[in-house]
């Protein structure tokens, strides 16, 4: 319960910061994907069913206040989710190097699919304008994913849940 809880705050933080800061700042691509940080740390440190729920409830979400199709980001997110376990649970020690890995991938494999899937694979052929933009997105993602990593982690510290995996 606690574990939902601290992710439903971080979660209506991170949209309204993604919601607000737009009408800010005109250049998107430093705007960073909050969303996809928290569910890849909640990938890499957290195992089971409950985290899997709350990554698709974190997608359903984001598809409820800014999603265009309905349930593409519950999809995308769950997806992100189960990459980042399985990254997870093959390797020995998840630092925040690795988090940051795959926050960074993760951001270009989520919106290069949401292309894919709203405007059907064609679209791709010609997205080779929009790949600088999304570079440097993912990039400001990773850059800003370990900050935000240890702001969950001292949060998980101050509700009593557990900061890392328990393999670790």
């Amino acid at each position: 319960m606690r574990l939902t809880l601290l992710f439903a705050a971080f979660v209506v933080l991170g949209l309204a910061f993604e919601s607000a800061v737009p009408h800010l700042v005109s250049f998107r691509a430093l705007i960073p994907n909050l969303i996809i940080i928290l569910v890849v740390d909640l990938g890499l440190r957290h195992h089971g069913v409950v985290p899997a729920m709350l990554a698709f409830a974190i997608g359903y979400a984001t598809d409820a206040l800014a999603g265009s199709h309905p349930g593409l980001n519950a999809f995308m997110m769950t997806m992100v989710f189960l990459v980042s376990y399985e990254i997870s649970t093959r390797l020995m020690v998840t630092n925040a190097l690795v988090g940051a890995t795959v926050v960074f991938f993760g951001v270009i494999a989520t919106a290069l699919a949401t292309v894919a899937f709203a405007d059907g694979f064609s679209a791709l052929s010609d997205s080779g304008s929009m790949l600088g933009g999304l570079t440097l997105k993912a990039a400001v993602s990773a850059i800003v994913a370990p900050f935000i990593f240890s702001m969950l982690a001292a949060s998980k510290r101050m509700t009593g849940l557990p900061v890392r995996a328990k393999r670790e």
